[in-house]
């Protein structure tokens, strides 16, 4: 596609032409959940007007249709990752699903008395709770490695935590609140040094970098359609042949066994044993086409935009609201995402969400599912304008001047 141009892109995504509030809408709430191209819409559509069955179910001319189309999803997610084998990829309801899976599959059966599990303190709580309730189950110890001011992660205490006791390392790739983006590379070798496994989530890295799962070297890699222009309600959870072989299922239903006596089960090959029950075909045929619409694009230069967005964002609160906002994170856009929380010095990010709200500007207030985060942090909230590929310079520079214009009404 070449250069990415924002305007153009803008084009695909109809919700863009809503007014809020009689205003153009600025959708900076990325991180949360992306806006969906027609091109996915009109797929989901064309599935369900033209192809609908159950998938795995039927020799009769729909179902297979639907099983190709489903299968074919799962080759293209595989190659967008750089997967070995298309085996290594779940569909699962989302990241927080596929964590799930791992803790309770891989972890309760791995995990036992007197051992640790390591996360990081800016872990969103989808990364942290399924570990503290294993860590609860299993009589382990749950540790917390610390952030630098600077908003980067503590890499020497990291590693030092990092003992032949741990069994299991669970790190975010990019924080959903500080956009710092972390050095996985280290982590897996100290944590494969002392046996244990990686699990990484991926919500906020997978759609805004390119990803290559074999280069990383971690054991699972966990992520969220909906996140990168896909429905929601269908994940991915990447693992290890090796280790996914080892797992138990997390669900128990149809589809994912062989084979059933009345006392005794055998499950299916994978991937079908993770994904019991109808799983969501039009999900994973929605994430085909949004994977597509990212290969087109080229994922280098998602990442290149969005550190584009970042610098100018830094570079407007720097000289137009020096003494009145305040940015948290990392200010070197080579190791930040596309995400900017901050906060306008004396007044309730809630407050600020609303009023750029009116100004058809859409934000994310709160702690963001990161409460131990925003305390270390020493603050109750923080508002996150978060990119993505439609997102232009003019949108910040509005924000930017609205948040002036709040500040003299306010004042």
């Amino acid at each position: 596609m070449g250069r990415l141009d924002p305007h153009q892109v803008r084009e695909d995504f109809p919700l863009l032409r809503r007014k809020i509030r009689g205003r153009p809408l600025v959708y900076f709430d990325n991180a949360a959940t992306t806006l969906k191209p027609r091109q996915v819409i009109e797929a989901i559509v064309d599935f369900y007007e033209n192809h609908y069955s159950n998938v795995f179910r039927g020799v009769h001319t729909l179902s297979q249709e639907a099983t190709d189309m489903y299968e074919e999803a799962r080759e293209t997610v595989a190659k967008f990752i750089g997967a070995k084998d298309a085996k290594e990829v779940i569909f699962t309801l989302n990241a927080t699903d596929s964590i799930n899976a791992v803790a309770y599959g891989w972890g309760f059966y791995n995990v036992n008395e007197g051992d640790e599990i390591v996360v990081t303190i800016m872990e969103h709580h989808s990364n942290t709770l399924p570990w503290m309730r294993i860590a609860e189950l299993k009589k382990a110890k749950l540790l917390y490695a610390d952030i630098k001011d600077d908003g980067t992660l503590n890499y020497d205490q990291l590693l030092d935590m990092i003992s032949e006791r741990t069994r299991i390392v669970a790190i975010t790739q990019m924080s959903n609140v500080l956009g710092t983006i972390n050095d996985i590379s280290a982590v897996v070798k100290r944590a494969h040094e002392v046996g244990a496994i990686v699990v990484v989530d991926g919500a906020q890295s997978v759609p805004h970098m390119k990803t290559d799962v074999r280069a990383l070297d971690a054991d699972f890699l966990a992520f969220s359609g909906h996140k990168m222009l896909a429905p929601t309600g269908i994940g991915v959870l990447w693992g290890k042949a090796e280790l996914l072989e080892e797992m138990r299922p997390f669900r128990l239903g149809g589809g994912a066994i062989k084979e059933v006596e009345l006392y005794s089960v055998t499950y299916e090959d994978l991937p079908l044993r993770f994904e019991a029950g109808t799983p969501n075909i039009v999900g994973a045929i929605g994430l085909k086409e949004a994977v597509e619409y990212l290969n087109k694009i080229g994922m280098d230069e998602v990442r290149r935009h969005e550190m584009e967005l970042v610098s100018f964002t830094l570079k407007l609160f720097k000289e137009e609201l020096a003494d009145k906002v305040e940015v948290y994170g990392p200010l070197d856009p080579s190791i930040r995402g596309g995400i900017i929380s901050y906060n306008v010095k004396g007044y309730d990010p809630h407050l600020v969400g609303t009023l750029l709200d009116s100004f058809g500007i859409a934000v994310r207030t709160g702690k963001h599912c990161a409460h131990p985060l925003h305390k270390r942090l020493g603050v109750e909230g923080t508002v996150r304008a978060s990119y993505y590929i439609y997102n232009t310079k003019e949108e910040v520079e509005y924000m930017v001047n609205v948040i002036k214009e709040m500040l003299k009404a306010l004042e």
